[in-house]
């Protein structure tokens, strides 16, 4: 995202906390926002890590600035270069970004999982262009991954480009180069043009940003696949279908259901193939490739997502809380559900408890409260861990009940 597009980075901080289920003993969290007690001694138990062995730095707010640069406004630097060498750390971004490598040289750590900054740094130019809608846009055709039907503009130029696609296609998605979840999108349709108006653009991206316009397909599923780039090579490590409104992220299932396989095959090649391309470039690390399949079946690549993603953490949740069950690999998911009243954290996980929907890691199975108590006490993010994802959907009915969502 773009620094000016300040309301929005701020609303996502919120969801930091949930970086506490990657701690180990030794780690140093260095947070945006605070981190409750409470959340942190329920993330404790669960992981097992004695809360003494992990060091959190809370960041107070200075605005729209990268958290490396709200560090050093609030004179915080000294503290972490003690904390980082005292453990012999390497910084672990959310997405590796020209501040999170100065950052780095500044407290005298490599970046995860780089031998070098500097070859973290070689890895910058494609990361930033395969982070935008066009670079993606450019690079997937040069993979031969299938796209809908689109251009790339200047902000002046979309109205023109709209209105030429509207003569092939019933609807337009116009989409800001830079942006996630959805921010900045907008759906248009030739009504929506009558009358002479032309598209109301959201301020993303600024008067000369770039746009990408596409074909709106009639979507039956939005889906993603999550890989991991190595010395080894690229590996495909879970794939889901995402749950959206209007383009924006609202939620994920993990796996794919079996009829759903030919899609996961075809992410799995173009994701491999990205893959590749991004090691000879110098990238290492995770990354996700989305897609939409249409409701004749066919599937196209959207965009993709060179960091730790929205799913990337609460998969390593998972995978770290059922590590010990010797079934297969569960199925989960991550969502959001608004309580018709706030509570608290401990009240929220008391309700859990009494209705024995909480996580059991003897079973392996329940309901993880991912991402701490949200600032409006209502609109809480949950994981759900389960043997299937018919177990999955029923816990997530059971939850709408015990939690008294609206609409549940």
């Amino acid at each position: 995202m773009d620094l000016d597009e300040g309301q929005i980075l701020t609303t996502w901080a919120q969801q930091a906390p949930r970086k506490a289920w990657l701690l180990r003993p030794g780690d140093v969290f260095v947070t945006p926002v605070p981190l409750s007690r409470d959340f942190l001694r329920y993330v404790y138990d669960l992981t097992g890590v004695p809360p003494e062995s992990v060091a959190v730095v809370e960041v107070p707010p200075v605005g729209a600035v990268p958290l490396a640069w709200a560090v050093r406004e609030a004179g915080l630097v000294e503290h972490v270069r003690a904390l980082a060498g005292d453990r012999g750390a390497a910084l672990l971004p959310t997405a590796l970004d020209a501040s999170a490598i100065a950052f780095a040289r500044d407290i005298g750590i490599d970046v995860h999982p780089y031998p070098t900054v500097e070859a973290a740094e070689a890895a910058l130019k494609m990361t930033m262009l395969l982070n935008t809608k066009t670079g993606f846009r450019q690079t997937a055709e040069q993979l031969g991954m299938r796209l809908p039907s689109g251009r790339t503009c200047r902000r002046l130029e979309v109205e023109g480009v709209v209105l030429d696609l509207l003569r092939d296609h019933e609807r337009v998605v116009v989409k800001p180069d830079r942006s996630a979840g959805g921010h900045g999108m907008s759906f248009l349709s030739r009504d929506d043009l009558r009358g002479g108006a032309g598209p109301l653009l959201d301020t993303v991206g600024g008067p000369e940003g770039l746009w990408v316009v596409e074909q709106c397909l009639d979507v039956a599923e939005s889906v993603s696949i999550q890989l991991e780039v190595s010395a080894s090579g690229t590996r495909a490590v879970f794939s889901g279908a995402m749950r959206t409104v209007q383009g924006s992220f609202t939620g994920y299932a993990s796996p794919l259901a079996p009829s759903s396989s030919c899609v996961a095959d075809e992410l799995e090649e173009w994701g491999t193939a990205l893959g590749r391309h991004l090691a000879g470039h110098g990238y290492a690390g995770p990354f996700g490739l989305d897609a939409v399949v249409d409701t004749a079946d066919v599937t196209y690549a959207s965009e993709s997502n060179i960091r730790r993603t929205a799913v990337t953490t609460p998969h390593a949740m998972v995978t770290r809380l059922t590590a010990g069950s010797a079934a297969p690999p569960p199925a989960w998911s991550v969502a959001k559900g608004w309580t018709r009243s706030p509570m608290d954290f401990e009240r929220a996980l008391a309700r859990l408890r009494a209705s024995h929907l909480a996580f059991d890691p003897n079973s392996g199975e329940g309901v993880v409260l991912y991402a701490a108590a949200p600032p409006d006490g209502r609109s809480w993010r949950y994981a759900v861990i389960a043997r299937s994802s018919g177990d999955v959907e029923e816990q997530e009915s059971a939850l709408a009940e015990v939690l008294e969502f609206e609409g549940g």
